[in-house]
């Protein structure tokens, strides 16, 4: 693995570490916590202490566990076996593997069943996602790219996970340590990231944890497959997912947890932060997410005001610039280390810039600081079924 340096660097923050796992679930799940170590228990620590802070304990973690692991057992049972053997190879307690994959979920329900439906823990993620079409890019191919918004320790605790399968396609997954998926791709071409959005439905329901929701879809071959997963899985809380594939297919789902919007690209864009925007959604629910997140209302527009005059030549630095953009610095589209509304120091957390159809991923660092970025590979699936060799590079 090797860097290249811009001369924008603030200052060097180290690259997410690479992993790659392969086997049965159980077996990937080991190797997984075992090279991953380290950034588990550092990333169990960070989420006990938000615990802490909210009057919870592990103990009402566990009963969230169990509410949900029938749900999960029935979604896909692979996956609860690979959250045990994460656990085995880390040396740490199960519940708090699970509450990796469920953060978002295990922590707000814990949250209302000891203090009620007006009880409110930071919101998650924050977000800003864009997809370029292949007719609006230079090279004629997809990029897919995603700055992640959230606990600024959490570049502490982040890996580039490669998981390796018999039963279906590779996938490259920037995540957090001991979560199964976060943003990533598989060797199909399937893309995917995602962007959090509230609203007054969420919670009311137990659905599927939208990290296993996201696993699943990049497991798949078939995009229709995994678009199917998107738009219909039962979800406890909304969230928007941008789905792609390389070959010139991109759709934006706004999910509530019980029902799902489509945006199209327009001018050969998708751009999407933490509100909705689909005129159907807008009319049915209500977008509680922006007293929190009131940045969201412009840091999409920013994006596409950056990069839709380069339309038919978008390059991936087209798009890097555009996500470092700091217009009203901190609350910008790349945001630098900063106290929230609530407590949380947050912050930009990565730049994750994907090009499904090279197998690239690059990914920058807290690069409100930081311009440098570390590239990752997948190989993709070749015509026979071969796959290329797959080993990180510049």
């Amino acid at each position: 693995m090797s860097h290249s340096t811009s001369a924008h660097d603030a200052r060097k923050v180290p690259p997410a570490p690479f992993i790659e796992i392969h086997g049965s679930p159980r077996e990937r799940g080991r190797q997984y916590g075992e090279q991953a170590q380290d950034r588990i228990r550092l990333g169990i620590a960070h989420y006990a202490a938000q615990l802490e802070q909210s009057r919870l304990d592990w103990a009402d973690i566990r009963a969230i566990v169990q509410t949900y692991e029938p749900l999960i057992a029935s979604f896909e049972p692979a996956y609860i076996d690979e959250m045990h053997g994460i656990a085995e190879g880390a040396g740490v307690e199960y519940a708090a593997v699970f509450l990796l994959n469920a953060r978002t979920e295990v922590l707000k329900m814990a949250d209302r069943r000891r203090k009620g439906e007006k009880a409110d823990i930071e919101p998650s993620d924050g977000c800003t996602g864009i997809v370029a079409l292949p007719a609006a890019t230079r090279e004629g191919r997809l990029i897919h790219a995603h700055n992640w918004d959230w606990k600024a320790e959490c570049a502490e605790t982040s890996v580039i996970l490669r998981v390796r399968r018999e039963d279906g396609p590779d996938l490259l997954t920037y995540t957090e340590a001991g979560a199964l998926v976060r943003h990533g791709f598989n060797s199909a071409g399937i893309s995917i990231s995602g962007n959090y959005l509230e609203t007054d439905r969420d919670y009311r329901q137990v659905g599927i944890p939208l990290a296993l929701l996201r696993r699943k879809a990049l497991e798949q071959g078939q995009l229709a497959i995994a678009m199917r997963l998107i738009y219909c899985t039962p979800k406890s809380a909304s969230n928007n997912l941008i789905v792609a594939h390389a070959e010139g297919v991109a759709l934006d789902f706004e999910c509530a947890p019980d029902e799902t919007f489509q945006v199209q690209p327009s001018n050969g864009l998708i751009v999407h932060a933490n509100h909705f925007q689909s005129p159907v959604a807008l009319a049915k629910l209500r977008d509680t997410g922006i007293a929190n997140m009131p940045d969201s209302l412009y840091r999409d527009l920013r994006v596409r005001q950056l990069v839709e005059p380069h339309s038919g030549d978008i390059t991936r630095d087209h798009v890097k610039a555009a996500l470092y953009d700091d217009f009203q610095n901190p609350w910008s589209v790349c945001r630098p280390p900063r106290l929230g509304l609530g407590t949380n120091l947050s912050a930009t957390v990565a730049t994750i810039i994907m090009e499904p159809a090279l197998g690239l991923m690059e990914v920058a660092m807290l690069p409100a600081l930081n311009r440098e970025f570390t590239s990752y590979q997948l190989g993709m699936d070749e015509p026979a079924g071969r796959r290329a060799a797959a080993v990180p590079t510049a």
